[in-house]
Parts: structure tokens; C-alpha cells; sequence
């Protein structure tokens, strides 16, 4: 037999071999990297639900546990209940989506409870499907002023009234609970909305002492730091932020 067949044919042979051998080692990757055949790989997953452009929030649809980390044997760090101290609908802001597997999928939202600022985890299942919201409302205590921007652009920009320095506005990440209107007492002005800041000084306030931003009967005292904690506004002013900031709208306040 040709010497050099016999080669080529040796050479053509351990050829085909490493081929198949990088198949399969390129198809285990791939399965491994899109979980197998059962997608077990792919657990836990987050996907994030709010930025500084785009928001997401969700009613509670019952009372509601909430927990340290995803997952039902985690700790209990708050109830919720269905309903605000405003007869309005209770709910919060989602921040981001953690799937533990195809059954299980949390999600990280955040509170409106003392101490401010607090985060948890709350099964998908407890609440409504989302809503999007693409504002974002900026309160600067120092310089007392709210901008509201839409997509990341101003859209809106006031001077503010917010609290006295033993009555401070807190300062953290908050979002819009719910707007009030037809109000009996002209001190609120005509709108009022509801954010989940909580004052840590005045606990014995209606309602938990939860923070709002409303107009006013006192124009004249705006700019200044003037409330119990809330952030006051002219009438003209709150009445066109209503127009312009929706429920669920994240609130910063610096």
C-alpha cells in the first residue's frame, strides 16, 4: 500500500476526531451556558426594573410580607398592608426582577416604612402587573427648588418650601404613593401628592407621619424652610407638576 496514503488517511482520520471532539465541547458550553435541558443554569436571574430614565411599580393585592432576601424561608422584615392611611391602594416601587427558577420569581422593591430608604423582597404573585412611569422628581433642600425631569430632560422646575432643620424633609429615595385632590382645608392647596418618605421626628402625625408635597395658603413663605417636613409648593406650581408626575414617579431628595 501507498506510504503515503496510509498517512493522509491517518492524518484525515485525526482530523475528523478533534473536529467532533471541539462539536461537542462547543455544544456543552452552550447548553451550560443556556442552562441544559432543564435551564437550571439560568437561575437565580435578576433583571433590573428602574434606572434614573424609566420606572416600574406595582399595587399590593393583598397584605403582603415582606422579606430580607428572595425566598420564603428568608426573614420577615415588614408587612404591608393592602391599603394606605390615605384610602388609596397601596403600593410600591419595583426596582428589579429576581427569578429563583421558572415557578419562583421575587421582587426587589422599595418601602415605604421607617428607617427611610429601607429595600426588600416581595413574591411577584402579591402584586398587579407593572406600570411604567418615565419621570423622575429632584428635590435639592439646599438650594429649594423640585425639578422634574421626563426621559432623563427637564421638564418642569420650582422653588419649594420643605422643613425646618428640627422638622427636616429626609433625604433619600422615595416615590410617589398617591395624588390627592378636593381638599376641605386650603392649607394643603388644591393637590397634594403622597411619597413613601416617613418623618423620623414626628411620628405621631396622622398616617404615620408620612412626608407630602402640596401646595399652600402661604405663598409668600416660599422659598424657605418652613414645614414640619413636607414639601410645599404655590398653587400654580403643584398644580402643574399634577400634570406632569404620575403615580409612581421616583422622588429624590438631596
Amino acid at each position: 500500500m501507498n506510504t503515503s496514503f496510509v498517512e493522509n488517511r491517518r492524518t484525515l482520520i485525526a482530523s475528523i476526531a478533534l473536529a467532533g471532539a471541539l462539536a461537542v465541547a462547543v455544544l456543552s458550553l452552550a447548553s451550560a451556558a443556556h442552562g441544559g435541558a432543564n435551564g437550571a443554569a439560568l437561575y437565580p436571574r435578576s433583571t433590573k426594573l428602574t434606572d434614573s430614565k424609566v420606572a416600574h411599580w406595582a399595587v399590593l393585592m393583598r397584605r403582603t410580607v415582606v422579606r430580607a432576601k428572595p425566598g420564603l424561608a428568608s426573614k420577615v422584615i415588614a408587612t404591608l398592608p393592602k391599603g394606605t392611611t390615605d384610602e388609596t391602594q397601596n403600593d410600591v416601587l419595583v426596582l428589579s426582577r429576581i427569578d429563583l427558577s421558572p415557578r419562583s420569581s421575587w421582587y426587589w422593591v422599595r418601602l415605604p416604612i421607617l428607617p427611610n430608604n429601607t429595600t426588600g423582597f416581595v413574591r411577584k404573585s402579591d402584586l398587579s402587573p407593572l406600570f411604567t412611569v418615565h419621570t423622575h422628581l429632584y428635590v435639592n433642600r439646599g438650594a429649594l427648588t423640585a425639578t422634574l425631569k421626563r426621559d432623563g430632560k427637564v421638564v418642569f422646575k420650582t422653588r419649594v418650601g420643605v422643613g425646618k432643620s428640627y422638622w427636616p424633609t429626609p433625604a433619600g429615595e422615595f416615590y410617589v404613593r398617591d395624588k390627592l385632590t378636593n381638599f376641605n382645608n386650603p392649607f394643603y392647596g388644591p393637590l397634594a401628592f403622597g411619597i413613601s418618605a416617613r418623618s423620623a421626628v414626628l411620628t405621631d402625625w396622622p398616617g404615620g407621619g408620612y412626608v407630602g408635597i402640596h401646595g399652600t395658603n402661604q405663598p409668600q413663605l416660599i422659598p424657605g424652610r418652613i414645614s414640619h417636613g413636607c414639601i410645599r409648593l404655590r398653587n400654580a406650581a403643584i398644580l402643574a407638576l399634577g400634570k406632569r408626575m404620575p403615580v409612581g414617579t421616583p422622588v429624590t431628595i438631596r
